[in-house]
């Protein structure tokens, strides 16, 4: 049932009531901040725990809720199973309906603002070894020449996701003029729309070049020209892109299950392990914070541990 509000929609009448808060908020995503259907039902799902925590505690005013009713709400949850990067989804659902309603005057201050999450513990991602890179990149062409075409891009694109470490969505995104061959450089849109200039490797560019005469939009504007199409002659999309990866890897006998993502871990990796330059290798990546480049370093360290285990003389006890 949609709830009434003011025709400047700037300040609607909710009376002290969370129900009758959280009827509005909802409304505002979605007939004024037209959030998506996703988002208004994620946030109508944690607004509905936090509505029924309230009852259970006998608060029925927007004023009653305060930091510690809030930590005790996170803390219910925790204990009954929901995880970290939830409970951080639950807050950021919570802070941005407090701050609805300060913005319209009917709350002094955000009781959810403060309150953290338990920490999400940080997995180590999954990687090729340096051998395996080799084996998926040097693969054979196929004989058949529609699907000669079609793995001559796959490659294309295998070296291009290793070689400069890029995201899905980067590759997706670009166009033919966006690579300089003579300089060795490829300029990508990364997130918040961020520009970045990243070397591309010899072997990517040898790669990319095969590719190129088989695009079916060639002769086209390069400027506006995708550069890798599907087989409808249109921008490939990022699910293609995965499923083309996993089949190459498959073609290859990889035992590991490829996707996109996991090029880009490779190279990192393989970077930091022959560079030890942590900071090129952000610039590379895109990162705007070191410690999202640090995770890298993590697996470096536990490569090097299970060196350390297995060469040490006083790293095993003795038998």
């Amino acid at each position: 049932m949609a709830h009434t509000i003011d025709n400047d929609n700037t300040s609607p009448q909710l009376g002290g009531c969370i129900e009758n808060a959280i009827g509005h908020y909802l409304d505002d995503l979605s007939n004024i901040r037209r959030a998506s259907p996703h988002t208004i039902a994620a946030y109508r799902r944690d607004l509905a725990k936090l509505s029924l925590f309230c009852q259970q505690q006998q608060l029925s005013t927007i004023e009653a809720i305060d930091s510690e009713q809030l930590r005790r709400l996170i803390t219910q949850l925790h204990r009954t199973g929901t995880g970290p990067s939830s409970l951080q989804r639950v807050l950021s659902s919570y802070r941005s309906f407090f701050n609805y309603l300060i913005r319209h005057g009917h709350s002094q201050h955000n009781p959810a603002q403060l309150i953290q999450a338990p920490k999400t513990p940080r997995k180590l991602p999954k990687l090729l070894d340096v051998d395996e890179s080799h084996r998926l990149l040097d693969s054979p062409h196929a004989d058949n020449e529609t699907q000669d075409m079609l793995r001559l891009r796959d490659l294309a694109m295998a070296e291009l996701f290793y070689s400069s470490g890029l995201r899905l969505s980067e590759l997706t995104g670009l166009n033919i003029h966006d690579i300089d061959f003579d300089n060795r450089l490829i300029t990508v849109l990364g997130k918040g729309d961020k520009q970045r200039v990243i070397p591309i490797g010899r072997k990517a560019c040898k790669a990319i070049n095969r590719w190129l005469p088989h695009h079916p939009l060639q002769h086209q504007d390069g400027s506006v020209t995708p550069l890798f199409t599907s087989r409808r002659k249109q921008r490939i999309s990022p699910r293609n892109v995965q499923s083309r990866m996993k089949l190459l890897a498959s073609h290859q006998q990889l035992a590991q299950h490829l996707h996109p993502h996991m090029l880009r871990h490779s190279f990192a990796t393989h970077m930091l392990e022959s560079s030890r330059d942590l900071r090129a290798v952000q610039e590379m990546l895109g990162h705007a914070d070191l410690s999202t480049t640090q995770i890298y370093t993590h697996v470096d360290f536990q490569q090097l541990a299970e060196v350390f285990d297995q060469s040490h003389p006083r790293a095993k006890r003795q038998k």
